[in-house]
This record gives structure tokens, C-alpha cells and sequence, in this order.
């Protein structure tokens, strides 16, 4: 069973979301007699915010590009899982007899978090990067100690191109228990509106210095 994080930035996705985890709490307990998987999970409202957020306007299929949001503890407690739900990096297609709809509008080369050194031997089935969750769109990257800054990281490259925008939301654990605000009690989210063009820029590699370049060919006498 592949698990989602509730999508979109409405105030009432982390409701929402214990709802969802709550359904799926009962079905383990039936297989196993288990306990909640959010048991030990700190129950509270944690003081976040957003002190960057970059990702380029304008971009251009098979070219990569990356998103950067650095996510800060402005409280006075510790962020028991601080994680960052992106919603748009796929969309849902609506072409015929697909095995399923979800299509990428980006494909992730790598997530946020550190890789193992030296890598694992097995055969790759999700993105690099240890902040991967149970959730195909969410990434975690531990406890935040008040005043802490970190840093989630995702380098992309688009393959549809079009005007598409970019929701996130920042939580304060996975299972919704522990709720991220701003001082003003809002939710912690935004977007990024990007342009995709169709076509790569036109690049070469400089006969001089073997490296690629941006711009076509030069005329060399």
C-alpha cells in the first residue's frame, strides 16, 4: 500500500491527515493487533517558519533545477519530525487504460537528506536521499531544536513542459499529532509558480575547453 499526504495548503490538512492515518492505524491493528503508529508521536502546536524558499520561474524540459527550502524553529520546544509535503510534482492524468494516473511534472534525481556513504548495493526504487518517508510526496529530516535551521534540498528536472504551480506545507512530525504554525497561527506553506518550455536551451561544448556551454556552436575561422 502506497501512502499520500493529504494535498493542497487548506488550514485543515493536518486534521485531515489524522483522519486518513487514523483509517489506516485500524487496518494494521487488524492484521497484527499493533499498536498506533503515531503512539509515541508529541502532541502540540510548534512555532516554524520559512526563511528561504527558492525555485527557478523559468525552467526547460531536461534541464535539472533546484528547490530549496530552509525550514527554522522559532519556538520554544522541539520539533519532534520537522517534514515538508510537496503536492505538485506529479499530476493526475486523465489519458486512457493507464496502469495509473500519476504522471511526473518533475522527476526527482534526489531528495533531501544525506545518502549513505558508501551506498547501499540494491536495486534503486525511490530517490536518493535519507529524508524519504512512507509518504510518495513528504520528506522528514528529524527533531529541530529551538533557533535550528534545516534545510530540505531537491534537485529535478522537468519533463512536462506549461505554467504549472508548486504547493508545499511544513509539519511538525508525520502523523499530524504535532501541528506547524507561524507566530501568527497560520499554517506553514507557499508555492512557486514556474514556467517549463518545451524545448532545452541550446547548448554546446566549447571546442576550446571541452566543457558545455549555453548558446549555439561558435563559428571557429
Amino acid at each position: 500500500m502506497v501512502a499520500h499526504r493529504l494535498r493542497g495548503t487548506s488550514s485543515q490538512a493536518p486534521r485531515a491527515l489524522v483522519l486518513t492515518l487514523a483509517a489506516g492505524t485500524l487496518i494494521v491493528a487488524g492484521c497484527g493487533g499493533g499498536t498506533r503508529q503515531d503512539a509515541s508521536e508529541q502532541a502540540g502546536t510548534f512555532t516554524m517558519s520559512v526563511i528561504h524558499a527558492s525555485f527557478p520561474a523559468k525552467q526547460s524540459i531536461a534541464r535539472d533545477a533546484r528547490l530549496v527550502l530552509a525550514v527554522r524553529n522559532t519556538g520554544p520546544g522541539t520539533v519532534p519530525n520537522v517534514a515538508v509535503t510537496v503536492d505538485s510534482f506529479d499530476y493526475a492524468s486523465n489519458y486512457p487504460e493507464l496502469a495509473a494516473n500519476k504522471r511526473p511534472v518533475w522527476v526527482i534525481e534526489r531528495g533531501p537528506g544525506a545518502i549513505a556513504r558508501p551506498p547501499a548495493e540494491s536495486q534503486e526504487v525511490s530517490q536518493p536521499g535519507s529524508g524519504q518517508t512512507a509518504y510518495v510526496n513528504t520528506w522528514a529530516l528529524g527533531s529541530l531544536a529551538p533557533g535550528q535551521t534545516r534545510v530540505f534540498s531537491w534537485r529535478v528536472v522537468a519533463v512536462k513542459p506549461g505554467l504549472h504551480i508548486v504547493h508545499y506545507i511544513v509539519a511538525a512530525d508525520l502523523a499530524g499529532r504535532a501541528k506547524a504554525r507561524l507566530a501568527s497561527g497560520a499554517p506553514v506553506h507557499g508555492q512557486f509558480t514556474v514556467y517549463i518550455a518545451p524545448l532545452p536551451p541550446t547548448s554546446h561544448v566549447n571546442p576550446r575547453t571541452g566543457r558545455v556551454e549555453r548558446g549555439p556552436y561558435p563559428l571557429i575561422p
